[in-house]
């Protein structure tokens, strides 16, 4: 895809690709790459022999990285599932899950990550810094080593052990901060502008947008060039379900599907300000005091609200918010139903498709597909709260194994 500019979310403004690193300058809003998709079409996809991310490339707005790149160019072609016992327990047709816990760092995010990193790669020999509640600064730490590239992250002092494991095992320079994630994001805009660094931010740059798209180009490939009915996406900043709809858009754009799917973004209840805008029908975010064990989606002021606020609309979906005891449930639910290990953030969006189904949202008609954005290694805490209570202990014999198991 040839890369021609940027259009800006909030005033509608056009920009060329040497007017805007970031946000509007007329406005402060972000910013969506604009494609040309004149000369693409889906023979060149469906001819690619690469299963990773980059069979989209003439749909992405940056070069393929070499092989030599490790991790960097195999990011994508993560499974589709079919769940028939959810399908059954929820009473839809069909529901498919989406397992994004088979990146290479265990998360949708290292979408936004490799194409960032290839974007960084064009502009210049800088560091790259991001803030993160721990996915984002995993991946850009990973996609950044593999590219040779120095990486910065910022993540708040109570992120998971096993994500700052994470971070440090992939070398990044790393700084806990004593604050929210909101803190975090914040330092990280002064650190780039001060610096001169280049800032993944979620959000902020518009080239995330494009990594996480891709989700959708996957999810409409694998399925045939249809699209399900509803699309569950767990929510925090809000960028995730902005891609997802993009993406969809652009095939829609392209002829290669019928219609965007319902869009359904799902927050914690206790970080849940654009649930909150949708619920009132306001198009304005308040701030909120994020607090969620689900680490990954807490945001109480969310970088991509406004975008992810109307693609829930705009496709005809809606926001729900979850308890933290809910998505607490939907993890053991979902390695129950379909065999597949969530993090917090990631089974939010479960729990809101239980959610909907139990207030009658659902038709028995419907092909549900869940997005499920991280694995549950990432938060092993959360995982053994969600499976409750612990093993029993045994001696060596049979009986005593009959006794445990009440055989």
């Amino acid at each position: 895809m040839r890369f021609v500019g940027y259009h800006c979310d909030g005033c509608g403004r056009d920009l060329g690709p040497e007017e805007a690193v970031y946000r509007c300058p007329s406005c402060g809003e972000n910013l969506s790459v604009r494609p040309d998709f004149a000369s693409v079409t889906r023979a060149q996809i469906e001819a690619s022999r690469d299963p990773s991310l980059w069979r989209y490339a003439p749909l992405l707005p940056v070069a393929v990285p070499g092989a030599e790149s490790g991790p960097l160019a195999s990011v994508g072609g993560t499974p589709l599932y079919d769940a028939p016992r959810a399908a059954a327990r929820f009473g839809v047709a069909r529901v498919s899950l989406k397992d994004e816990g088979r990146m290479p760092t265990g998360s949708l995010k290292d979408r936004a990550s490799a194409v960032v990193v290839q974007r960084a790669r064009e502009i210049g020999d800088v560091p790259i810094i991001t803030a993160s509640t721990g996915n984002a600064g995993v991946a850009l730490a990973a996609m950044a080593r593999a590219a040779g590239r120095e990486a910065v992250i910022l993540v708040p002092e109570s992120a998971p052990p096993a994500k700052i494991a994470q971070l440090m095992i992939y070398g990044a320079r790393l700084a806990l901060v004593r604050g929210s994630y909101d803190d975090a994001f914040a330092l990280s805009e002064v650190a780039a502008r001060e610096l001169g660094w280049y800032c993944r931010n979620t959000g902020q740059n518009p080239f995330t947008l494009e990594g996480k798209k891709t989700a959708a180009f996957e999810i409409a490939e694998q399925l045939g060039w249809q699209v399900p009915d509803r699309v569950f996406v767990s929510v925090g900043d809000g960028n995730i379900i902005s891609a997802v709809h993009k993406g969809f858009r652009e095939l829609l754009q392209l002829g290669w599907i019928e219609r965007i799917p319902k869009l359904m973004g799902v927050q914690a209840a206790g970080s849940s300000p654009i649930y909150a805008a949708f619920a009132s029908g306001s198009r304005a975010i308040e701030e909120v005091q994020a607090h969620t064990l689900a680490d990954s989606i807490s945001a109480g002021r969310p970088s991509d609200g406004r975008r992810a606020l109307a693609a829930a609309r705009d496709s005809g979906g809606a926001m729900l918010s979850v308890s933290d005891d809910a998505i607490l449930s939907a993890i053991a639910s979902l390695g129950r139903d379909a065999a597949v290990f969530a993090e917090p953030a990631a089974a939010a969006a479960y729990a809101g498709l239980e959610r909907a189904a139990s207030q009658g949202r659902l038709d028995e008609s419907e092909h549900v597909l869940v997005l499920i954005t991280g694995t549950g290694l990432k938060d092993v805490g959360a995982a053994t709260r969600a499976a409750g209570a612990k093993p029993p202990i045994i001696e060596p014999e049979l009986g005593a194994l009959q006794r445990a198991l009440e055989l």
